[in-house]
Protein backbone atom coordinates (compact mmCIF):
# COMPACT_ATOMS: atom_id res chain seq x y z
CA UNK A 1 0.00 0.00 0.00
CA UNK A 2 0.98 3.34 -0.90
CA UNK A 3 2.04 5.63 1.87
CA UNK A 4 0.82 9.58 1.95
CA UNK A 5 1.84 12.49 4.24
CA UNK A 6 -0.40 15.50 4.33
CA UNK A 7 1.15 18.43 6.18
CA UNK A 8 -1.35 20.46 8.59
CA UNK A 9 -0.22 23.91 9.67
CA UNK A 10 -2.43 26.21 11.75
CA UNK A 11 -5.22 27.59 9.35
CA UNK A 12 -4.74 24.54 7.28
CA UNK A 13 -8.26 23.32 6.52
CA UNK A 14 -8.72 20.72 3.68
CA UNK A 15 -6.37 18.21 5.85
CA UNK A 16 -9.51 15.82 6.06
CA UNK A 17 -10.80 16.33 2.77
CA UNK A 18 -7.12 15.23 1.47
CA UNK A 19 -7.03 12.19 3.94
CA UNK A 20 -10.56 11.26 2.75
CA UNK A 21 -9.56 11.25 -0.72
CA UNK A 22 -6.19 10.10 -0.50
CA UNK A 23 -7.85 6.94 1.97
CA UNK A 24 -10.54 6.42 -0.89
CA UNK A 25 -8.23 5.49 -3.36
CA UNK A 26 -6.32 3.11 -1.45
CA UNK A 27 -3.42 5.00 0.20
CA UNK A 28 -2.16 4.61 4.00
CA UNK A 29 -2.44 8.08 5.09
CA UNK A 30 -0.85 10.14 8.08
CA UNK A 31 -1.41 13.76 9.21
CA UNK A 32 1.80 15.57 10.40
CA UNK A 33 1.60 18.80 12.27
CA UNK A 34 3.88 21.95 10.87
CA UNK A 35 6.10 21.86 14.27
CA UNK A 36 7.75 18.26 13.63
CA UNK A 37 10.72 18.02 12.04
CA UNK A 38 11.04 14.52 10.21
CA UNK A 39 8.79 13.30 7.66
CA UNK A 40 7.57 9.52 7.76
CA UNK A 41 8.64 7.34 5.49
CA UNK A 42 6.18 7.80 2.52
CA UNK A 43 5.31 7.63 -1.38
CA UNK A 44 3.94 11.01 -1.75
CA UNK A 45 3.55 14.54 0.11
CA UNK A 46 0.64 16.70 0.63
CA UNK A 47 0.34 20.28 1.26
CA UNK A 48 -3.41 20.97 1.29
CA UNK A 49 -5.52 24.01 1.24
CA UNK A 50 -6.82 26.47 3.25
CA UNK A 51 -5.01 29.47 4.89
CA UNK A 52 -1.49 28.70 6.47
CA UNK A 53 -0.93 31.63 9.53
CA UNK A 54 -3.98 33.25 8.60
CA UNK A 55 -2.53 34.21 5.41
CA UNK A 56 -0.58 36.84 6.94
CA UNK A 57 2.06 38.43 5.31
CA UNK A 58 1.05 36.84 2.10
CA UNK A 59 -0.14 33.56 1.08
CA UNK A 60 2.21 31.02 2.18
CA UNK A 61 5.03 32.70 3.05
CA UNK A 62 4.84 31.92 6.71
CA UNK A 63 4.67 28.49 6.40
CA UNK A 64 7.55 28.36 4.17
CA UNK A 65 9.14 28.76 7.51
CA UNK A 66 7.65 25.66 9.76
CA UNK A 67 9.96 23.34 11.01
CA UNK A 68 8.31 20.41 8.68
CA UNK A 69 9.28 22.75 5.28
CA UNK A 70 12.64 21.60 5.71
CA UNK A 71 11.96 17.94 5.80
CA UNK A 72 9.62 18.29 3.00
CA UNK A 73 12.66 20.73 0.97
CA UNK A 74 14.72 17.58 1.70
CA UNK A 75 12.44 15.05 0.48
CA UNK A 76 11.75 17.00 -2.67
CA UNK A 77 15.24 17.32 -3.62
CA UNK A 78 15.80 13.51 -3.26
CA UNK A 79 13.04 13.14 -5.63
CA UNK A 80 10.10 12.61 -3.33
CA UNK A 81 6.39 13.19 -5.18
CA UNK A 82 5.31 16.29 -3.23
CA UNK A 83 2.01 17.67 -4.05
CA UNK A 84 0.71 21.55 -3.51
CA UNK A 85 -3.05 22.17 -4.07
CA UNK A 86 -4.05 25.88 -3.48
CA UNK A 87 -2.68 26.79 0.00
CA UNK A 88 -0.38 23.98 -1.01
CA UNK A 89 0.68 25.50 -3.88
CA UNK A 90 1.24 28.66 -2.35
CA UNK A 91 3.46 27.51 0.07
CA UNK A 92 5.92 25.58 -2.83
CA UNK A 93 6.35 28.73 -4.45
CA UNK A 94 7.07 30.47 -1.83
CA UNK A 95 9.32 27.81 -1.10
CA UNK A 96 11.24 27.96 -4.21
CA UNK A 97 10.23 24.55 -4.69
CA UNK A 98 8.17 25.68 -7.78
CA UNK A 99 8.83 28.43 -10.34
CA UNK A 100 6.47 31.49 -10.25
CA UNK A 101 4.27 33.40 -7.50
CA UNK A 102 0.75 33.62 -6.64
CA UNK A 103 -0.75 36.94 -6.20
CA UNK A 104 -4.13 38.41 -5.28
CA UNK A 105 -7.38 37.52 -8.02
CA UNK A 106 -7.32 40.10 -10.30
CA UNK A 107 -11.14 41.08 -9.40
CA UNK A 108 -9.53 41.30 -5.81
CA UNK A 109 -12.94 39.04 -5.11
CA UNK A 110 -12.77 35.12 -3.47
CA UNK A 111 -13.48 32.68 -6.04
CA UNK A 112 -15.71 29.57 -5.32
CA UNK A 113 -17.16 27.45 -7.83
CA UNK A 114 -16.85 24.39 -9.89
CA UNK A 115 -14.51 25.15 -12.77
CA UNK A 116 -13.36 23.06 -16.27
CA UNK A 117 -9.38 23.58 -16.48
CA UNK A 118 -7.46 21.40 -19.19
CA UNK A 119 -4.72 19.35 -19.28
CA UNK A 120 -1.73 21.06 -20.44
CA UNK A 121 0.69 18.02 -20.64
CA UNK A 122 0.57 14.55 -18.82
CA UNK A 123 4.23 13.22 -19.29
CA UNK A 124 4.70 13.14 -15.32
CA UNK A 125 3.20 10.90 -12.02
CA UNK A 126 0.91 13.44 -11.10
CA UNK A 127 -1.37 13.57 -14.34
CA UNK A 128 -0.19 10.36 -16.47
CA UNK A 129 -3.77 9.19 -16.25
CA UNK A 130 -5.21 11.95 -18.11
CA UNK A 131 -5.24 12.88 -21.75
CA UNK A 132 -3.36 15.85 -23.28
CA UNK A 133 -6.00 18.43 -24.09
CA UNK A 134 -8.62 16.83 -21.49
CA UNK A 135 -11.24 18.77 -19.86
CA UNK A 136 -12.08 18.28 -16.39
CA UNK A 137 -14.30 19.91 -13.88
CA UNK A 138 -12.81 20.75 -10.37
CA UNK A 139 -13.58 23.13 -8.06
CA UNK A 140 -11.40 26.22 -7.05
CA UNK A 141 -12.13 28.27 -3.52
CA UNK A 142 -8.92 30.70 -3.52
CA UNK A 143 -8.44 34.79 -3.12
CA UNK A 144 -4.56 34.53 -4.20
CA UNK A 145 -4.40 32.37 -7.23
CA UNK A 146 -3.29 34.79 -10.24
CA UNK A 147 -0.60 33.13 -11.17
CA UNK A 148 2.50 35.03 -12.53
CA UNK A 149 5.83 34.07 -13.78
CA UNK A 150 7.94 36.70 -15.56
CA UNK A 151 8.98 36.08 -19.79
CA UNK A 152 11.92 34.40 -19.18
CA UNK A 153 10.18 31.55 -16.69
CA UNK A 154 7.22 31.11 -18.89
CA UNK A 155 9.63 30.25 -21.42
CA UNK A 156 11.13 28.09 -19.69
CA UNK A 157 7.79 26.08 -18.43
CA UNK A 158 7.17 25.83 -22.08
CA UNK A 159 10.12 24.25 -22.93
CA UNK A 160 10.36 21.50 -20.12
CA UNK A 161 6.87 20.90 -20.72
CA UNK A 162 5.96 22.55 -16.90
CA UNK A 163 2.88 23.73 -17.11
CA UNK A 164 0.10 21.27 -16.46
CA UNK A 165 -3.39 23.17 -16.52
CA UNK A 166 -5.19 25.72 -17.45
CA UNK A 167 -8.29 27.29 -16.70
CA UNK A 168 -10.86 27.00 -19.94
CA UNK A 169 -14.56 26.50 -20.72
CA UNK A 170 -16.39 23.73 -21.56
CA UNK A 171 -14.47 24.01 -25.26
CA UNK A 172 -11.36 23.65 -23.75
CA UNK A 173 -10.70 26.97 -24.97
CA UNK A 174 -8.98 29.45 -22.37
CA UNK A 175 -10.71 31.44 -19.90
CA UNK A 176 -9.43 34.29 -17.34
CA UNK A 177 -10.39 32.72 -14.50
CA UNK A 178 -8.17 34.93 -11.76
CA UNK A 179 -5.62 36.86 -14.06
CA UNK A 180 -3.20 33.99 -14.32
CA UNK A 181 -0.52 34.41 -16.90
CA UNK A 182 -1.87 32.15 -20.12
CA UNK A 183 -4.68 31.08 -17.55
CA UNK A 184 -2.20 28.62 -15.77
CA UNK A 185 -4.17 26.25 -13.31
CA UNK A 186 -1.34 24.20 -12.13
CA UNK A 187 2.55 24.13 -12.67
CA UNK A 188 5.49 21.46 -11.46
CA UNK A 189 9.19 21.87 -11.12
CA UNK A 190 11.92 21.00 -14.06
CA UNK A 191 12.35 17.40 -12.40
CA UNK A 192 8.81 16.77 -12.32
CA UNK A 193 8.28 15.58 -8.79
CA UNK A 194 7.05 18.71 -7.44
CA UNK A 195 3.22 19.49 -8.08
CA UNK A 196 1.59 22.52 -7.60
CA UNK A 197 -2.01 23.50 -8.83
CA UNK A 198 -4.90 25.93 -7.66
CA UNK A 199 -8.11 24.04 -8.00
CA UNK A 200 -9.04 20.93 -5.13
CA UNK A 201 -8.82 17.69 -7.21
CA UNK A 202 -10.29 15.98 -3.38
CA UNK A 203 -13.31 17.97 -3.77
CA UNK A 204 -13.99 15.70 -6.96
CA UNK A 205 -13.61 12.26 -6.19
CA UNK A 206 -17.53 11.62 -6.03
CA UNK A 207 -20.17 12.64 -7.87
CA UNK A 208 -22.46 13.00 -4.82
CA UNK A 209 -19.73 16.25 -4.57
CA UNK A 210 -20.60 17.32 -8.49
CA UNK A 211 -17.77 15.67 -9.55
CA UNK A 212 -15.27 12.76 -9.89
CA UNK A 213 -12.48 14.15 -12.12
CA UNK A 214 -10.22 14.10 -9.61
CA UNK A 215 -9.88 10.39 -9.16
CA UNK A 216 -7.42 10.56 -12.22
CA UNK A 217 -5.42 13.21 -10.80
CA UNK A 218 -4.74 11.97 -7.43
CA UNK A 219 -4.71 7.81 -8.53
CA UNK A 220 -1.84 8.93 -10.73
CA UNK A 221 0.56 8.87 -7.65
CA UNK A 222 -0.83 5.18 -7.00
CA UNK A 223 1.42 3.56 -9.80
Amino acid sequence: MKKAVVVRFPGTNCEFDTDYALKKLGFDVDIVWHKQEELPKCDLVVIPGGFSYGDYLRAGSIARFAPIMKAVTEYANSGGYVLGICNGFQILTEARLLPGALKRNESLHFISKFQTIKVVNNDNKFLHKCEIGEILNIPVAHADGNYFIDDEGLKKLKENNQILLQYCDSNGDRVVLNGSVESIAGVCNENKNVFGLMPHPERAIELALGSEDGIKMLEGFKD
